[in-house]
């Protein structure tokens, strides 16, 4: 995550697996493939958040519930992450709105795979928005273009410009490039953890 200025102007820029919370007037963005943001506000404290993520493709039978899954977990930790660090500036749970972004098909898969990871990515974060009561003043899932994506301080606008087909190559690319450096981690997390009896 990087913070750029534009004069007195505030631009931070969240990369994924990233979030970023703010109290204070600045604009939020990302470049969403596959993956999914949850830009969450709590109009009443003036607190805005947004997340970026997708969850893992396997773990779930076709059908089930993902926040109920293996692969929900990876979701589950990124919009606790976003609420929590929200209601520590002084969001409260009970006042969250919800706009959700994302979750482009940038390949083109079986209908009954459970690879399709942009649909995936959709389907949980509706579920887990539901699960938890936080209405969804506005969406933009699923398609086949990946989206740039602005949410702003001040109204609590989301300004969405959607990337011409040509362009998700290098979006599917960078998709899996998350995808396989998030799976390193991962594996050299596990490797590295003692175990006390």
């Amino acid at each position: 995550m990087r913070v750029e200025s534009v004069g007195h102007y505030k631009r931070a820029i969240i990369m994924p697996g990233e979030f970023y919370v703010s109290s204070k007037p600045i604009v939020i963005s990302t470049l969403l493939g596959s993956c999914v943001s949850a830009c969450l506000y709590d109009r009443k404290n003036k607190i805005i958040g947004m997340n970026h993520f997708l969850i893992s493709g396997e773990g779930h039978p076709p059908g089930s519930a993902l926040c109920f899954s293996e692969a929900g977990r990876y979701g589950i930790h990124a919009m606790e992450l976003l609420i929590n660090e929200m209601m520590r500036l002084g969001a409260h749970r009970d006042n969250l709105c919800a706009k959700v972004f994302g979750g482009s098909a940038l390949t083109r898969l079986p209908t009954d795979s459970v690879y399709r990871v942009g649909e995936n990515n959709s389907r949980f974060v509706v579920e887990f928005l539901n699960l938890e009561k936080i209405p969804i003043a506005a969406r933009d899932l699923g398609g086949s273009r990946g989206r740039v994506v602005h949410f702003c301080h001040g109204d609590y606008s989301v300004y969405v410009r959607k990337i011409r087909s040509d362009h998700n190559t290098n979006l599917a690319k960078r998709d899996r490039e998350c995808w396989t450096d998030a799976l390193k981690r991962q594996e050299s997390a596990q490797s590295s953890v003692d175990l006390w009896d």
